[in-house]
């Protein structure tokens, strides 16, 4: 019997859950390759502790932008690592089965990349399924029942809204606006505000630090410190910044968001909507945790706001859950496999 695998295939990091094991890889999607020899250095975390140190014939990529694969021979060769790390040796008779999960609105060639970059990298078989079914799937709402379920996945590349009942999504939206966006936003805002440059790593301490997106008025401030290069001296400086600027910082992209949700419910039928009023917006992914992030939401839509149990393992728990429960897989629509 082939083993079945699931496959997060995020921006940011990567996750792989293996059936009747659970989750046995999380690791940042990045891939270190050595120019001269196109040889893969490091993966994963030992990879990213490489972005912005390299000497000029080593260089970090991130084989995934925007949610979508980039760097199709580097992909490959990240989750040709991922398998040999979950299964060892991948031999003739020992070709997994994987399920791959997407963002929503993946046009057909981006599906096609994606499918045969894992096959590429030593699949049998191959099923995609998309990131908001999954994440639903992960956060234990009822997606196989008449109830109309609302997940909003604020991932690195991609932030996905949508509506799911009777095991199919009614209304959906993906835009490409996530914790890189983020990052990089914060990095264009000390660049404008303080003359400094920072790297991708600094910008995201500050996110995790002191990012919000929600300012109260009797909220004490909240200030960090960083290090980077002064554009007018060109030396090392450090600055202090504070939270409400990082919250300008996150302004127009907090608007994408919140536009994407406010469409997707405004195509959603009556009879769904008023599930979705009793039952709340489930938030999932890793940029959903930005602080303040729930209260914005269920400010400016009027509707309750919480948490799914684990808003990084969402997606790849909801693909392991469709894995270990057939029935489950028969109720809901997660796209068509290719084999060999």
């Amino acid at each position: 019997m082939a083993r079945e695998i699931a496959i997060d295939l995020g921006t940011a990091n990567s996750l792989v859950y293996e059936k009747g094991k659970g989750i046995v890889i999380r690791e940042p999607s990045v891939v270190a390759i050595d120019k001269k020899t196109n040889k893969v250095l490091a993966v994963g975390e030992e990879a990213k502790q490489m972005i912005g140190r390299t000497p000029g014939n080593i260089v970090a990529i991130k084989p995934l932008q925007d949610g979508f694969i980039a760097d199709f021979d580097v992909c490959a060769s990240m989750l040709k690592y991922f398998f040999n790390k979950t299964l060892g040796t991948i031999g003739m008779f020992s070709k997994p089965r994987v399920i791959v999960c997407v963002p929503a609105g993946t046009t057909s060639v981006e599906e096609r990349a994606v499918r045969q970059s894992t096959m590429q990298a030593g699949a049998k078989e191959v099923h995609i399924m998309e990131e908001p079914m999954a994440a639903a799937i992960g956060a234990g709402l009822p997606v196989a029942d008449p109830i109309g379920s609302m997940i909003v996945d604020i991932g690195g590349g991609t932030t996905d809204v949508a509506v799911i009942s009777l095991g199919g999504v009614v209304t959906s939206q993906s835009i490409r606006v996530g914790g890189d966006k983020m990052d990089d936003a914060i990095v264009n805002f000390v660049k404008k505000q303080h003359n400094l440059l920072i790297g991708e790593r600094t910008a995201e301490e500050i996110k995790k630090a002191i990012g919000t997106v929600y300012i109260h008025p009797d909220d004490t401030p909240k200030t960090y410190n960083i290090n980077g290069r002064d554009l007018i001296t060109g030396l090392p400086k450090q600055v202090e910044v504070a939270d409400y600027e990082i919250h300008q910082a996150f302004k127009e992209l907090m608007d994408s968001i919140l536009d994407s949700i406010k469409n997707c419910l405004e195509k959603t039928p009556p009879e769904l909507a008023g599930d979705i009023i009793q039952n709340g917006i489930v938030l999932a992914g890793g940029g959903s945790l930005v602080r303040g992030m729930d209260t914005l939401i269920s400010e400016r839509t009027g509707i309750p706001v919480i948490y799914a149990e684990d808003p990084l393992s969402s997606i790849v728990l909801g693909a392991g859950k469709a894995l270990e429960n057939i029935d489950l897989l028969s109720k809901v629509e997660y796209g068509h496999k290719i084999s060999r």
